[in-house]
Parts: structure tokens; sequence; C-alpha cells
């Protein structure tokens, strides 16, 4: 790919979102699940609670010392702030990247075994011209895989889709987050989840260079390579080194930063698995977090519809942030 001023512009974005010891606050949910989990902790799910919380996130004391950016679904790019400040506006003034989520979810793959398929690529191209009009610096699009369902083909077709999307993003001048997510849930064993995630990311970056991806200008968001959630643990250390065993043979070191999920990971596991593969200095990637519930967990119970928790609410977020951060030196 040629280099442009775009193009160094979306590489400088990238190593923003992956360096400096902070991190991706992913605050994304669909309004289903936002509002089930809002409803989980006693608060009457609707647009104005989903915009309380969200903003009790964005406006918590401090957070630009640990978040270089925070993702977003569409509803809540859209909201404005008590004081009537645009999310994207808000943030910006804040230090933080705003992000937004641009896939519109997953349906059954056709002919597999109950592999899915993420939707979203119609009109993806309008959709992302007016979220950079908008203050969008990156966007999000998710691929899931489980590992008894996924195969070549499944890898495959979520791939080139995600391929598709990181090439409008760019077009747009927007950072594309690409995560091609191999679920924890499970009772599959250690070598499993790396044959799989194996299998995700080889399809991948195979599509993203077939589309001429600029792969300095993306983050990758991957998850850590562990046995299902339903399985014996195992130590950080070994996770950290068979998760970067997989990278180190799939992700090219052209790539910036690699922004984990947490996966359903307790946050101290999370960190954990992060803090020991940041300890493996032969990594050419910057490596830190893009966490949602690991994060937010805390934050939720803690506020749980109340203005007067709001405080004690953004303290535990801020307190989850610092950990994940001092996991990246």
């Amino acid at each position: 790919m040629t280099v442009t001023a775009q193009t160094r512009d979306l590489a400088t974005t990238a190593r923003r979102l992956t360096s400096g010891g902070r991190g991706i606050l992913a605050a994304d949910e669909s309004i289903a699940t936002m509002s089930t989990r809002l409803e989980g902790e006693g608060v009457v799910a609707s647009e104005t609670t989903r915009r309380d919380y969200r903003q009790l996130l964005l406006t918590a004391p401090g957070l630009a010392r640990t978040v270089s950016g925070v993702i977003w679904c569409d509803e809540t790019f859209g909201q404005q702030l008590t004081d009537a400040r645009t999310f994207p506006a808000a943030a910006a003034e804040l230090g933080v990247l705003a992000g937004i989520k641009v896939d519109t979810g997953t349906v059954p793959l056709p002919g597999t075994a109950g592999a899915l398929v993420t939707e979203g690529l119609d009109g993806l191209g309008e959709r992302l011209g007016s979220y950079a009009a908008r203050g969008a610096a990156f966007a999000k699009w998710r691929a899931v895989f489980d590992v008894s369902t996924i195969s070549p083909y499944s890898a495959r077709v979520n791939a080139q889709a995600l391929a598709r999307y990181a090439a409008l993003c760019q077009l747009h001048g927007i950072v594309p987050v690409v995560e091609p997510e191999v679920l924890a849930a499970g009772a599959h064993d250690l070598v499993d989840c790396a044959v799989a995630t194996r299998m995700a990311l080889d399809a991948l970056f195979d599509e993203l260079q077939q589309a001429d991806v600029d792969l300095t200008g993306i983050v990758l968001k991957p998850n850590f390579v562990t046995p299902g959630l339903g399985c014996q643990d195992v130590s950080a250390r070994t996770v950290a080194t068979v998760t970067h065993d997989v990278l180190r043979d799939c992700v090219p070191a052209t790539v910036p930063g690699i922004a984990f999920l947490s996966g359903g990971h307790p946050t101290d596991d999370a960190c954990a698995f992060l803090r020991a593969l940041n300890a493996i200095d032969t990594a050419p990637w910057a490596m830190t977090f893009s966490f949602g519930r690991a994060l937010v967990n805390d934050a939720l119970a803690t506020w749980a519809g109340q203005p007067a928790n709001v405080t004690r609410a953004q303290q535990a977020l801020i307190a989850n942030c610092e950990r994940a951060a001092a996991a990246t030196a």
C-alpha cells in the first residue's frame, strides 16, 4: 500500500490506542445486552439509563490516564451527555479517542454445524462516513468462533467480512479494530483453543492482505488462548506462552498493537494473562487491553442506577483500569 498522509494518520492512531500504558474500554454492548445487564442490577432499562451509565464511565476522573479510547454502540455514539455535549465531543475534550461498533451481530452460517457469521456490511461505507464526520477515530467489528464449530470455511467467511470492513474503515480515515474472538465458554482444552485461534488468525491475515489493508493502521483484538471456562485452570505463564506462540506464527510484525478482549475471564485472570504476555520481551507488537466486563462490572454493580453512587462507581472503574494498565508494563 502506498504511504500517504492518511495511512500515516491511521498508523499514529493505532499506536495511540495500544501504547503508552493505556488500553481500550469496550462499552459497546447492544441495546438488548446492555438492557439485560442493567435489569440484572435492578435498574429499569431505558435510553436514559443506558446513557447515564455510559456517561459515568466516560466522565470518571482520570480515565484518560489509563484508557486511550472507548467503544460505543450506535445509540450511545449519537446521544448527548447531560451537559449537552455529544459523547464523541466529550471524549475528545477528555483526551480519549471515540470508537464505534459497526457490525450488526451474528446469524447462523448456512451449511455448517452451528457456526456463526457476522453481518453489517450493507451500507457500511455510508455509515462510516457519518461516524467519521461526527468524530469517530476507530471502529470495531467482531467475528465469533466456537471451538467446537469453527472450520476453515467459517473462518474464511468471517475473515472476508472483517477484511471488507477494515478496508472500508481505512477508506474513511478510521482505524479498524479487527476482532476474531474464539469464545472461552465451553469445556475445550488449551490445545483445542490454540488450534481454533490459529485457524481464525491465519484466515484473517490472508484476507486482510488480499484486500490491501494497511496493517500498520489496524488494531488486532484477539482472545487469550485458554482452556474453556468450564475446564481446570492453567497458569497465567502457560496462557501467555501459548498465546504468544500462536500470535508470533500468525500476526505480522507490522501490526502496531494487539488489544486483548477479556472474554468472560475474571478481572484478576485477564490482567494476569496480559502481565505475563508483556513479560515476554520478544514480542514485536504493543500488547494492551480492550476489556469490557473485566473493567465495568464492578462499576455497574456499585452504581445500580443511583445518582448517589456515581462517584464510588467511577472509583471502581478507575481501579480496574489501573490494574489493566499496570499489566501492560
